[in-house]
């Protein structure tokens, strides 16, 4: 008869080193609704498909809204002039075609894979130093674009215009010790950006390369009320525990004020119908009510000139029918929450201090945008804000008030399930990190502490750590 997870833990506690001593909490149980990551919002599927289903409290009639969003994020949109004019005006500039192309099966992209032809899932960010630029521009837009390319370059182009240019990706490498001996290598991206379409880029040109990341949940981030995200925020460390989570202050489109950054690798984007807009824009080529204008620079002449689907080429409707979509896509519930090692795993997670950055816990606001995200308890493991990571992790690259070291805490809910939605274990946010070990150890600045706690611990340590992150 095998031992049940009870009598097991305070036996695997203390051969890893656990005890009550320690200043952290020790888990011993799953909390109660632990494993409903998005509260009612969650879904059990564990599968290939587990990143891309409607959250269970929607109604049938309002699960119809949902598809109508998903074949508008799933399907190709084609070159104007063209007979299907729902779905016409790619381009003339873009990097793919359909946003499912980079969200692979609504999960995580990737760097593109030597020989690629097009980075697809991949995006490289454009700027200058703002040195004495218009002070409008950089409260709008955050940087100031890159004169002949724009904010961001674009790797296809419809015929009779020339892409921007092809981006390829080295890596050069480095090794990482543990204290048992253990090593792992990390390998660090250089960019080679190639043929170019337009002239010289400008010579203090500032790069910054970000793979695609997982759709689920983001209307419950939505739903967090901004007052519960700025009570973690502590820029100035008065508490001195080295965490120094600061709010991003952006701007908004429709609003036409600045206000909290939540959406994005650096939490550049306010809302979600915001970050679909200029999704649909940069990545796509794509014109809206909320950006009315192609993004083709004055060096773009053909670009210029080019037809166009319509204005706007994405009508209002669709717009609504893909913030539906992209606001209502469920979290996975989580798997084990009370296995012996997974519970093990969560201790040192709360021991290294991860959950400082990692906020596990939160609640929707009552007056959320869709009534089934409000009043939901969720655990994104994310507080939302930026965090200095280091020099090893900085794109030296500004944008509104983060600056080059800083970036947004990743939700890691849905992490466990990446391999299986998008057939890889690539993270941060280039890509980078092979696994999650990688992941942890590129760590840095405001997370030094914390990484190295884990590389302090033992092999089956590292092996309860990651349990526990694959159970998210």
């Amino acid at each position: 008869m095998s031992a049940s997870p009870g009598r097991l833990l305070p036996l695997l506690l203390l051969a890893l080193g656990l005890s009550a001593c320690d200043k952290s909490p020790t888990f011993t149980a799953a909390e109660p609704g632990e494993a409903l990551s998005g509260g009612a919002a969650t879904v059990t599927r564990s599968d290939r498909v587990a990143f891309s289903l409607p959250s269970p409290n929607l109604a049938a009639e309002r699960r119809l809204n949902f598809s109508v969003g998903n074949s508008f994020f799933r399907n190709p949109w084609v070159i104007a002039p063209s007979t299907t004019t729902a779905r016409d005006g790619l381009g003339p500039l873009f990097n793919t075609n359909a946003c499912q192309n980079c969200h692979i099966r609504d999960g995580r992209g990737h760097p593109p894979e030597p020989g690629s032809i097009n980075a697809v899932s991949m995006l490289v960010r454009l700027s200058i130093p703002a040195g004495s630029a218009d002070q409008a521009t950089l409260e709008r837009q955050g940087v100031l674009p890159e004169p002949n390319y724009g904010g961001q370059l674009q790797d296809m182009a419809n015929p009779g215009v020339a892409p921007e240019g092809k981006v390829r990706v080295e890596y050069s490498t480095e090794q990482v010790q543990f204290a048992d001996g253990y090593s792992i290598e990390l390998r660090k991206p250089q960019l080679n950006i190639t043929q170019l379409g337009y002239g010289p880029m400008h010579p203090d040109t500032l790069f910054s390369a970000r793979v695609a990341p997982p759709m689920i949940g983001l209307g419950l981030l939505e739903a967090i009320p901004e007052v519960a995200i700025l009570a973690n925020a502590d820029p100035h460390d008065r508490n001195g525990d080295g965490i120094k989570g600061k709010p991003n202050r952006v701007w908004d489109d429709a609003r036409q004020q600045t206000v909290l950054g939540r959406f994005g690798w650096k939490a550049g984007q306010p809302t979600l119908n915001q970050q679909n807009a200029h999704a649909f824009l940069q990545d796509m080529g794509l014109t809206s009510n909320l950006l009315p204008t192609d993004g083709c620079t004055e060096a773009q002449t053909a670009c210029r000139q080019a037809p166009h689907g319509g204005q706007p080429e994405v009508s209002d409707n669709i717009m609504d029918m893909v913030l539906f979509y992209t606001r209502n896509l469920a979290v996975p519930a989580r798997r084990n929450v009370d296995d012996a090692q997974v519970l093990a795993g969560k201790t040192l997670f709360h021991r290294a201090g991860c959950q400082g950055c990692h906020t596990p816990s939160f609640v929707t606001a009552a007056d959320a945008a869709e009534p089934e995200l409000a009043n939901q308890t969720i655990r994104p493991y994310t507080d939302l804000l930026l965090h200095d990571m280091g020099d090893g992790l900085a794109d030296d690259r500004d944008e509104f008030l983060a600056n080059g070291r800083q970036w947004r805490t990743a939700p890691l809910w849905g992490i466990g399930l990446t391999e299986t939605v998008s057939g890889h274990t690539q993270f941060l946010h280039d890509g980078r990190a092979r696994n999650l070990l990688e992941a942890i150890a590129w760590h840095g600045g405001e997370a030094e502490a914390a990484k190295q706690q884990v590389l302090q611990f033992s092999s089956e340590e590292r092996t309860a750590l990651l349990a526990f992150l694959n159970s998210l």
